[in-house]
C-alpha cells in the first residue's frame, strides 16, 4: 500500500511518496502583525483629472470635438472626409462616400463614442440605422437601431458582429443619443505570425454592461469564419453602411 508522508523541515513543506523526497513546494511564513507590512507605496499612479459636463478626461486624445475632421481620413484613398459636419457638433454619415478612419494607430484603448440613429429611417433588420465602430480597423462593434426592429442576435446593437450576443439591449429611443464606453485589449502575435493571445473587449452601452471581457475570435466577417492575420497598432474606423447615423464626442485613452 502506497504511503504519502508529509514532512516539515526548517520551515519548508516537503513531500515524500514511496520514500522519494521532492523539492520544497511552499514556504511557511508567519502572518504579518503590523499594518505597515502589507502597505505598498510605489509605483505612484499618474493623476488623471475627470472631465466635467461630459468632457473628456485630462489624458484623453480627442478624436472628434465637433469642429472639424482633422483626426480622420477617408479609408478609400486617405483623402479628406466627405461626411457631414453638423452645426450641433456632431458628424453624420454621408452615404456612398465610404468609411472613415483615424489618422493615428491604436492598440489597447479606452474608447468613448456617442452615436444616434436617424429618426425617419424606415428600414427593417440590418437596414435601419446601421453603422459600426471598428477597433484596429478589423473588429466591429455593431451600431444599429434595434428599437421595435429585430435581427439576428449576434448582429444586433452592441454585438461584436457575427460573434457575440450582448448581455442586454440598452438603447435609447430612436433618434436619441447613445453612448459606448469600450475597454479594448488588442491581440498578440508571435514572430511567426501565430496568435498567442486573443483580443478582449468590455462594453458599456449607456452605462449598462453588455459585453463582459468578451474574447474576440478574429475579424468580424459578413460571410465566413473570423480571420487572424497578424497586425500591430491600427486605426479606429467608422462605417458607412448607407444610413445617416451620427457621431459626436469621440475620445480615447491609450492603455
Amino acid at each position: 500500500m502506497k504511503k504519502l508522508i508529509i514532512c516539515l523541515l526548517s520551515g519548508f513543506v516537503f513531500m515524500s511518496c514511496l520514500g522519494q523526497k521532492k523539492e520544497a513546494v511552499e514556504s511557511i511564513t508567519e502572518e504579518p502583525t503590523k499594518p505597515e507590512a502589507t502597505e505598498v507605496w510605489e509605483p505612484i499612479p499618474p493623476t488623471v483629472i475627470p472631465g466635467n459636463n461630459n468632457e473628456p478626461p485630462s489624458d484623453a486624445i480627442v478624436l472628434f470635438n465637433g469642429k472639424n475632421f482633422n483626426e480622420w481620413v477617408s479609408i478609400k484613398d486617405s483623402s479628406s472626409v466627405k461626411w457631414i459636419l453638423n452645426k450641433d457638433g456632431s458628424m453624420t454619415v454621408k452615404g456612398k462616400t465610404g468609411n472613415i478612419q483615424t489618422k493615428k494607430n491604436f492598440g489597447n484603448v479606452q474608447l468613448h463614442i456617442e452615436w444616434k440613429s436617424p429618426e425617419d429611417d424606415e428600414g427593417i433588420g440590418q437596414q435601419r440605422g446601421n453603422s459600426g465602430v471598428f477597433l484596429q480597423g478589423r473588429y466591429e462593434v455593431q451600431v444599429l437601431d434595434n428599437n421595435d426592429n429585430d435581427t439576428y442576435a449576434n448582429g444586433q446593437v452592441g454585438s461584436i458582429y457575427k460573434q457575440s450576443i450582448p448581455l442586454a439591449k440598452a438603447s435609447y429611443p430612436t433618434g436619441k443619443w447613445n453612448t459606448y464606453d469600450i475597454i479594448y485589449h488588442a491581440p498578440k502575435f508571435d514572430t511567426d505570425g501565430e496568435k498567442t493571445k486573443s483580443a478582449y473587449i468590455t462594453l458599456l452601452h449607456n452605462g449598462i454592461l453588455i459585453l463582459d471581457h468578451y474574447e474576440i475570435k478574429g475579424t468580424t466577417e459578413y460571410i465566413g469564419w473570423p480571420k487572424n492575420v497578424p497586425h500591430g497598432k491600427a486605426p479606429i474606423m467608422l462605417q458607412d453602411h448607407g444610413d445617416a447615423v451620427s457621431y459626436r464626442n469621440i475620445w480615447v485613452r491609450e492603455l
